[in-house]
């Protein structure tokens, strides 16, 4: 069995993650990413603002050690959202299920939101199965794609 941790991000994650968060496939099922996600500098900058934000928790998501992606909760418009990237050589094996669980018990806070791509099932269902229920869709910009794409908005409530 893979044991999932979840720890700090360290600056030696930088390239790591900005790889993963580069994958075409990976980029196109999250339809929502950086208007310029091949600018590395900005990535490294933003990641450096995310660890030192005192209204952000960032995490480090590994499968036996191994850095498999991240999760992180941040304060926007007033709402604490969740957002997770898993790297897609690590799909289908429940990490993303086992880090968002862990993630919730470090993260009190509550209401909790997530907005999704309407049709990335995979991370529709990792939510749901955190006990995360939907409650509206929108339509949004997905510069991935660069079109207008429906977005599922969920919220985790007290347990």
């Amino acid at each position: 069995m893979s044991v999932i941790a979840l720890r700090p991000v360290e600056d030696s994650d930088f390239d790591a993650l900005f790889d993963q968060m580069r994958d075409p496939e990976a980029m196109w099922m999250a339809a929502f990413s950086t208007e310029h996600p091949d600018d590395n500098a900005a990535f490294h900058t933003h990641m450096t603002k995310q660890r030192t934000s005192s209204d952000i928790t960032l995490r480090a998501v590994t499968c036996n050690g191994q850095l498999v992606g991240s999760i992180a909760s941040f304060v926007f418009q007033g709402q604490t959202e969740i957002t997770y990237w898993i790297d897609r050589a690590a799909w289908g094996r429940g990490i993303a299920s086992r880090a968002v669980a862990m993630f919730l018990d470090l993260v009190p806070t509550r209401p909790l939101h997530a907005y999704v791509a309407s049709d990335n099932i995979g991370s529709l269902r990792v939510l749901q199965k955190a006990g995360f229920k939907i409650i509206g869709t929108r339509t949004s910009f997905a510069h991935v794609r660069n079109s207008q794409i429906e977005e599922t908005i969920l919220r985790k409530d007290l347990d």
